[in-house]
């Protein structure tokens, strides 16, 4: 009996033990959140938000975000810029020859890949699913060339619905934190499922990837001038600045 009493009062320990931790990994991540919140009007908005927030438009959100992969936002800008300019909708777009998208896409990375599956995109938009971008997930996915972080981007920042926007930035800042311990961005978006409350699913993106393109860069972060330093583990920083 008193064998089994000492198991119940250890596994009672245990409850109240990991009860604190997670109440002071949230505490953690509300304290984040705050900061970045106050900081983000230093930083530039990430272009694909910026199309978001001056178009609600799902189908250029879409476009901009397969034109952001392996691509500097600048370039992003100047590229969406051009190709919207000579089609705004599937319809538009898909009347284009594969060289005409090119040549307006140009010098995004992968620029030939791209141009060829915003064609194939355009045409299965119209064919089935009469001109409107899906609004889930799984859906989104069915596309080629549309991964996670793009099905992310369209559901959020297109629709406005919940979801979590993992590129490297995120994933790289979300291990740095010490909040997830991952391998790669798709396994980061899960961890973060189940660790972020529901409020900071769509800023937490936006706020990171800020923070990521100014001071937590990939290599030698601005630790020095970092403000939410007190809260970072530094995993994986050998050199800081």
């Amino acid at each position: 009996m008193q064998c089994r009493r000492s198991r119940v009062v250890f596994g009672e320990k245990g409850f109240l033990n990991f009860f604190v931790f997670i109440n002071f990994k949230m505490d953690k991540i509300e304290q984040i959140i705050s900061i970045l919140k106050r900081d983000y009007p230093k930083f530039r908005t990430p272009i694909v938000t910026e199309f978001a927030e001056r178009t609600r438009d799902p189908f250029k959100v879409l476009i901009s975000c397969l034109l952001s992969l392996r691509t500097k936002d600048e370039t992003t800008a100047k590229a969406s810029k051009r190709l919207f300019e000579l089609g705004e909708s599937p319809e538009e777009m898909v009347k284009l020859s594969e060289e005409r998208i090119r040549d307006a896409i140009y010098p995004v990375g992968f620029y030939k890949t791209k141009a060829k599956r915003i064609k194939e995109i355009c045409k299965r938009l119209i064919e089935e699913y009469e001109s409107k971008v899906p609004d889930t997930i799984d859906e989104l996915l069915k596309f080629k060339g549309v991964g996670r972080k793009t099905a992310n981007l369209v559901v959020t920042q297109g629709y406005g619905k919940l979801g979590i926007c993992v590129d490297t930035h995120v994933h790289r800042i979300s291990n740095r934190l010490g909040l997830v311990k991952t391998k790669t961005p798709e396994k980061t978006e899960f961890a973060l499922r189940e660790l972020l409350p529901k409020e900071y699913w769509i800023v937490y993106n936006d706020l990171l990837v800020s923070y990521g393109q100014n001071v937590c860069v990939p290599i030698s972060p601005f630790c020095s001038k970092c403000s939410i330093r007190e809260y970072c583990e530094r995993v994986g920083v050998e050199r800081s600045r």
